[in-house]
């Protein structure tokens, strides 16, 4: 524990004491977590919508102008992972459980529960539910997480500063980031990256316990649920022991090979045509309506702004919240690669995924809703895919498939964020302490146990919101030190290309 920074201790007592205060009073933690979501929602979720578009295009403004060719290293460096194994770590880090906890749970239940504007149930709301999904999953979550990667690959790999948040702000603040106030960024970005990865261990381990009631009925409990977050952290952190090249790369790959494998099967013995005409038409629609949906607060309407609050503004809060683990981790495994190929690969090649699963998994949960067949609408969320499995052939497998790659995605986003907050409290190492490592795995398990705990997943979600507000800010800053950099290094850009 030498190389540990000031940052490990100061975000490791803030933990803590938030572990204990969610074991000691419960109630108290969920009350005070829910009026402060619900005053970020209601009162900032403008600023989400504005800053997430802005990173968007700010993104797609860095593609196409002269700075996309510079590369993130060294004019000679090559890429460490080949194009397959680049795709499965973003896939993996960036989404994982997400995709599978609400594969067919959100489309499902902005159809026939809750559509953002039209009539439940309607051939309307059909289609915008999965236009509104791919809008969630799209090409503004992976903005987000691309942002900070980019900021954190730029200095690190071409600049050789330490791959800490609070070093990428150096340009506009100068040396005052190795000081007290870096230190600030720093845990700001600590103690994000254990709620939002906390959160998303929490959604993983209440979908396999979904999972196993609806399979076996086996009680719906927290005490099942603790008991799959202690298997996991085990297991994770034997993968941890084993390091970037070994275990996270095998896992991702593994979890690729699963998730396309639960793909192909439901794409054949699902509703097919359906499926392929969907996903084509709502591409179509999701293109179309990009730029409305983007800025929609429906002012005029308190029902549709409550929808936006809580599920819009919901969303861009839990990538914000993701980004300084994913960002980090992105930024570590795309060294040698040029700003205009990580943006193109980090934005579209994810999100053209996504969209393809949960047409798939959407459209085959709204088929069996609207000819009657099941009423997946009705089950718990964490149990409408396996809802939808049972009505298809090949059912049970595709059940202990999703649940399998729950497990892995469970362990590879808690594998990738303990190696991502190792680097960022000692001091921004690319190869961090096993023990640091082991210390931040039992920290966010620990949050991720007691948050359930507290009040299930509205506690998961009042306290992501919670949490990612300050570091958007930080985010900001980040894109204007980023530019400032580029600008002051033009020069010697242009000499190199």
């Amino acid at each position: 524990m030498k190389k540990v920074s000031t940052v490990f201790w100061v975000t490791l007592a803030i933990a803590l004491f938030s572990v204990v205060w969610g074991a000691v009073a419960p109630s108290n933690l969920e009350n005070i977590t829910g009026k402060i979501q619900t005053y970020l929602s209601v009162h900032f979720g403008w600023y989400y919508l504005l800053i997430v578009t802005g990173f968007v295009i700010f993104c797609l403004y860095m593609i196409v102008s002269p700075y996309g060719k510079i590369k993130l290293g060294k004019k000679d460096d090559t890429p460490d992972y080949s194009y397959p194994t680049w795709f499965a770590m973003l896939f993996s880090a960036g989404m994982g459980i997400g995709l599978v906890f609400w594969g067919a749970a959100e489309p499902i239940y902005f159809f026939g529960t809750q559509p953002p504007t039209t009539e439940a149930g309607s051939a309307a709301a059909m289609k915008e539910s999965m236009q509104f999904v791919y809008f969630h999953w799209g090409v503004h979550a992976w903005g987000i997480y691309a942002i900070v990667a980019l900021v954190l690959a730029y200095f690190k790999f071409r600049r050789g500063a330490p791959a800490l948040i609070s070093s990428t702000l150096e340009p506009l603040f100068g040396d005052k980031m190795k000081g007290p106030w870096g230190k600030v960024v720093d845990v700001i970005a600590v103690f994000a990256t254990i709620v939002g990865v906390a959160t998303t261990l929490g959604f993983g381990a209440a979908q396999i316990n979904g999972g196993l009631t609806y399979l076996t009925g086996l009680e719906q409990s927290f005490g099942l649920q603790l008991a799959i977050i202690g298997v996991v952290t085990v297991l994770f952190m034997i993968s941890a022991y084993t390091g970037l090249s070994k275990g996270i790369k095998y896992l991702s790959n593994t979890n690729m090979v699963l998730a396309l494998s639960l793909l192909v099967i439901m794409l054949i013995v699902g509703p097919t045509l359906l499926i392929m005409n969907m996903f084509t038409d709502t591409i179509g629609a999701y293109i179309q309506n990009l730029p409305s949906m983007s800025f929609r607060m429906a002012p005029g309407n308190e029902e549709n702004r409550g929808w936006i609050q809580d599920w819009t503004v919901f969303y861009w809060a839990w990538w914000i919240a993701w980004s300084p683990f994913v960002g980090i981790f992105i930024a570590r495994v795309s060294k040698g690669r040029t700003i205009r190929e990580f943006l193109s690969g980090v934005l579209l090649v994810p999100s053209v995924v996504g969209f393809l699963w949960f047409s798939t998994f959407g459209s085959s949960a709204i088929e069996l809703q609207d000819q009657g067949t099941a009423d997946i609408a009705g089950l718990a969320t964490e149990q409408a895919l396996f809802g939808v499995f049972d009505n298809y052939p090949l059912g049970l497998t595709m059940s202990i498939i999703a649940m399998t790659l729950i497990g892995t995605f469970f362990i590879t986003s808690a594998d990738s964020a303990t190696f991502v907050l190792g680097m960022q409290t000692t001091n921004g190492s690319l190869t961090p302490p096993t023990t640091v490592k082991f210390v931040w795995g039992l920290a966010q398990s620990s949050m991720a146990a007691v948050l359930l705990y507290t009040g299930g997943l509205q506690a998961l979600q009042n306290a992501l919101i919670s949490a990612a507000f300050p570091f958007s800010f930080i985010m900001i800053l980040m894109v204007v030190s980023l530019y400032k950099a580029l600008r002051a290094d033009r020069a010697d850009i242009e000499k190199e290309y």
